[in-house]
């Protein structure tokens, strides 16, 4: 086996590359008017996005190349992502996928919908795919996105690699975003306070420049000489400036009259986001150009904090201040706390002072005034940050109810047949009770929980490992993870016989097609014993031919698989395209007349539990010495031809439906145990 697997690795290894950003031309394609595409950012292809003005408006890229998570048919899924400037979803399309459910199952209108959810959120915003759970239905700050049914390990897949790529984005083009939830005024903090308190404690800061001071930073320059009147007055004031930060309401009532401060409430309602900053100017600066035009950002003014730029924008807002304040000019700024400021610590206002040189076609310059500005921390809150909890914890959540059934039906299937197996089998109604355990698998662990395990989970888990990729899809689907554990401890205790025998949906509805024929009383078509030994052989090539499709042309393995009628029959309940249909339906009609033709000789993912079941541990299956020799009633009886005419038995195509169990114990049928006891009776009576 380690051999095989090696020569795999050898074979395919040349065959493994990153994935590469697709062309420009195609990306462009993707582009929603009036928007377009402008010039590379770097080289993992990622873009500029422009608006109708050839203005930088934020950000394209591509999800496989920054966050590539694989799926479950091993390959990641692609998405394109626009984010504007502020770190909101513009967009989000799906580009190209090989999940199996939405290829062929449930197809890709689903798929394509779930995406359309991220427009307008923000990659600070804590998103999560599913449902509100326990506490977190009032009040949450989780921001929840409906999933998809039957494919909600898929869309958690597609979901964190849209936040992966994004916040990759973020950290390298947006330094000056904020990925947690900033600072914001507390609203249970109330002082009284006025005009003469904000300038006491410090809450205003006062800047004074003189015409002097100013006209000294242009000394040297092109316009040192272009201000008479800081020539003529060098110690009048150029700059007398006043910040106050507004956001918190008891400084925004001691700074504003009562009329503006109820206004600005209102707009703070409206803009629960913002920070608004009020400047106050009572020299000859003025704050802005004849040239400003409001709601727009200031042109002579601009902040940063921690060396990253600060957006500033005009509120647009009538200011008045209250008694007290100084009378000029007065501007309330505003911006976004998401975007990376932080109220309540240490921030620069930048001040253009511009002077014209020339009269005809003047040169203009400028120096920055800079103006440093707290506000004290006990104004603000800092709520504590609720993180989504891992993907696989919400999704062991979503679905909380079905993994506690689920997990008290596999204890008591495991505990009944790994220690009361055989007075199990030897019940008189063992029949009904196997077919009513093989419907629930059907109705509840198929149809309702979506357990169906699928090769396809094989062929994907093993091309991460080659290709060393994340194995965290696994995950995402905790009730068939749950179902390959116990199956995979299966494997050890009693071979491929505890899935395929027990746990299958489609091998149960195979079960139940057989039933049918023999009630309808249809003739039965049975191999001979060479022809059954040589079909058992073409399971292991399909399984084979799997494995290279998986890495020679993987965007075809989703197809492939389709050599299993599992999604057809049990993930889809046969809603699908017609032949897949009647592909499903033909191996169900064939079990009629031929027991579980397609688990015995097709079945790819019985050929891995066959090799799987190489690590059995024992020989659970009790034998008398007379088996086989002169007795062969169980092989005879054994519709998997599992039984080999010596009387061993041939784990790897046992299903462990336990008739042969039966019989073993079966003083009527077991042939030895009637020989038996014919012999004591006859000793009894020669007594």
């Amino acid at each position: 086996m380690r051999t095989l697997v090696a020569m795999i690795i050898l074979l395919f290894g040349s065959l493994m590359a990153a994935a590469e950003p697709l062309p420009r031309e195609k990306l462009e394609d993707f582009i929603r008017a009036p928007f377009s595409l402008g010039d590379a950012l770097n080289d993992k292809g990622v873009y500029a996005l422009l608006n109708s003005g050839g203005i930088e408006a934020g950000f394209v890229f591509e999800t496989e190349p920054l966050a590539p998570l694989p799926g479950f048919s091993g390959a990641p899924i692609n998405m394109l992502v626009v984010l504007d400037l502020e770190g909101r979803f513009m967009d989000v399309q799906l580009i190209e996928h090989n999940e199996p459910i939405f290829v062929s199952g449930l197809g890709q209108a689903p798929f394509h919908k779930f995406f359309e959810q991220y427009g307008g959120h923000s990659i600070s915003d804590s998103i999560v795919v599913g449902t509100q759970y326990g506490d977190a239905a009032s009040g949450s700050q989780l921001v929840y996105l409906d999933g998809v049914t039957k494919a909600t390990a898929s869309v958690r897949i597609a979901h964190e690699s849209v936040m992966g790529a994004a916040l990759a984005v973020a950290r390298e083009k947006m330094q000056g975003l904020a990925t947690s939830p900033p600072a914001f005024p507390n609203p249970d903090h109330d002082e009284n306070l006025t005009w003469d308190d904000l300038i006491a404690t410090g809450i205003a800061t006062h800047k004074t420049l003189s015409n002097s001071e100013v006209d000294a930073l242009f000394a040297g320059t092109l316009w040192e000489d272009d201000d008479p009147e800081a020539r003529d007055y060098p110690d009048e004031p150029y700059l007398d400036l006043w910040i106050v930060d507004l956001g918190p309401k008891s400084i925004a009532r001691a700074a504003l009259s009562t009329g503006s401060f109820e206004e600005l409430q209102g707009f703070m309602e409206i803009s629960d986001n913002d920070e608004p900053i009020l400047l106050i100017e009572t020299a000859r600066h003025g704050l802005v150009s004849d040239e400003f035009v409001r709601n727009t950002a200031p042109d002579w003014i601009s902040a940063e904090q921690d060396g990253l730029p600060v957006a500033l924008r005009d509120a647009d807002l009538l200011v008045e201040l209250a008694d007290g304040a100084p009378d000029g000019t007065a501007m309330i700024l505003r911006t976004d706390r998401r975007l990376g400021f932080d109220p309540s610590r240490d921030w620069i206002l930048k001040v253009l002072a511009v002077r014209e040189h020339g009269m005809f076609q003047p040169e203009t310059g400028s120096v920055t005034l800079e103006i440093s500005h707290s506000t004290p921390d006990r104004f603000f809150s800092r709520p504590v940050q609720i993180k989504p909890a891992p993907p696989w914890l919400e999704a062991l959540r979503s679905r909380q109810s079905d993994m506690i059934i689920l997990s008290v039906f596999l204890v008591g299937l495991v505990s009944t047949l790994g220690f009361r197996m055989n007075s199990f089998a030897a019940q008189p109604m063992f029949t009904p009770y196997r077919l009513g355990i093989l419907a629930v698998v059907v109705g509840f662990v198929g149809w309702w929980g979506q357990g169906q395990l699928s090769i396809v989970t094989v062929l994907g888990t093993l091309r991460a490992a080659l290709e060393g990729g994340s194995f965290a899809f696994l995950l995402y689907d905790p009730f068939s993870l749950l179902i390959w554990a116990v199956s995979i401890v299966g494997l050890v205790a009693w071979g491929r016989g505890l899935f395929c025998g027990w746990l299958c949906p489609f091998g149960a509805l195979q079960e139940f097609a057989h039933h049918v024929g023999r009630a309808l009383r249809i003739p039965q078509i049975e191999p001979s014993d060479k022809w059954d030994q040589r079909l058992k052989w073409l399971k292991y090539v399909v399984l084979a031919g799997l494995v290279v499709v998986v890495f020679t042309i993987p965007d075809q393995i989703d197809k492939a698989a389709e050599v299993e009628p599992f999604k057809t029959a049990i993930t889809t309940f046969f809603v699908r395209e017609w032949y897949y249909a009647v592909y499903a339906a033909f191996w169900l009609f064939l079990g009629m007349v031929m027991f579980k033709g397609f688990c015995r000789y097709v079945c790819p993912l019985g050929a891995f539990l066959a090799i799987g079941g190489l690590i059995r541990g024992r020989d659970w299956i009790d034998r008398k010495a007379e088996c086989g020799s002169p007795c062969q009633l169980c092989r005879v009886k054994c519709k998997y031809g599992a039984i080999k005419k010596t009387g061993e038995i041939q784990y790897n195509e046992c299903f462990q439906c336990l008739d042969c169990v039966a019989i073993h114990d079966d003083r009527q049928r077991c042939v030895p145990l009637i020989i038996a006891a014919r012999r004591q009776e006859r000793k009894v009576a020669a007594k």
